[in-house]
């Protein structure tokens, strides 16, 4: 087989869905086997690369097993929670809900502000496929600014939770309790990187404010809400500045612009 042809049969297997990864392992494991005798410089990179990316996959396997260690409770539907949108100048405060089942490894699940814009899309379509429940509370930039973004933070979470069904035996919050739900909590300062469950919340929550925002970018153009999702980017503040805000900025968040 030429050289061209074994690339692309690499290729093929390292761009394999992301759930498949036990057939991932195995693939390269034969591919390594296949061609360990050729000489020819080109295959025995090949061989090397594949090798290093078995090793890179095995080692994600472990660190999302190692976010498990807060789901290994004697109970069965464990519910993570995590919001997105508390510093925007503009938009909604969104904030995500997920049971995953027991056991479940999704690898490169991750806080989402460490995962890439594609990766998250594809995560978040997983979650929902695989999850026992998920939801997502949404909460208004006017709400924000009448009752303040910790009351709206915790009324999103709230939201969310309690649109589960089944509804959680215990949740998992990032770093926060949430008083007006009656179910056993456990406060996780940095869940988003250490649980599974909250960083699956955070990446649904994430997918579904970016979504709102491109849409509200369309409706209000020129303040790039579709790439800074409301954020305070130079281009945006400038936007504010030169024609004033627009009917989703958060007027408690922009007073030094106006």
């Amino acid at each position: 087989m030429g050289t061209k042809e074994i690339g692309l049969e690499l290729t093929g297997i390292l761009n394999m869905p992301i759930m498949e990864y036990a057939s991932e392992i195995n693939l390269l494991d034969a591919f390594c086997e296949s061609y360990k005798n050729d000489e020819r410089k080109a295959v025995i990179n090949y061989v090397n690369r594949a090798a290093k990316e078995k090793t890179k996959l095995i080692e994600e396997l472990e660190r999302v097993r190692k976010m498990m260690v807060f789901e290994d409770e004697d109970c069965e539907f464990i519910c993570g929670v995590d919001e997105v949108g508390r510093g925007p100048l503009a938009g909604p405060i969104a904030a995500g809900a997920v049971i995953l089942p027991k056991g479940l490894i999704i690898p490169y699940l991750n806080d989402s502000k460490q995962v890439s814009k594609e990766r998250r899309e594809e995560l978040s379509e997983i979650i929902k496929q695989y999850a026992v429940s998920y939801a997502v509370g949404i909460v208004s930039e006017k709400e924000i600014d009448e009752f303040g973004i910790q009351a709206a933070n915790y009324k999103a979470m709230t939201m969310a939770i309690e649109k589960l069904n089944p509804l959680p035996e215990l949740v998992l919050v990032d770093a926060v309790k949430l008083k007006d739900v009656p179910i056993r909590q456990k406060a996780i300062i940095k869940g988003d990187a250490k649980s599974v469950s909250i960083a699956a919340a955070s990446i649904i929550a994430k997918v579904a404010r970016d979504k709102i925002m491109e849409e509200y970018d369309l409706l209000y153009p020129g303040y790039g809400f579709a790439s800074n999702a409301g954020y305070g980017s130079a281009k945006h503040i400038e936007k504010i500045k030169t024609d004033g805000p627009c009917e989703i900025h958060r007027r408690s968040f922009i007073k030094n612009f106006i």
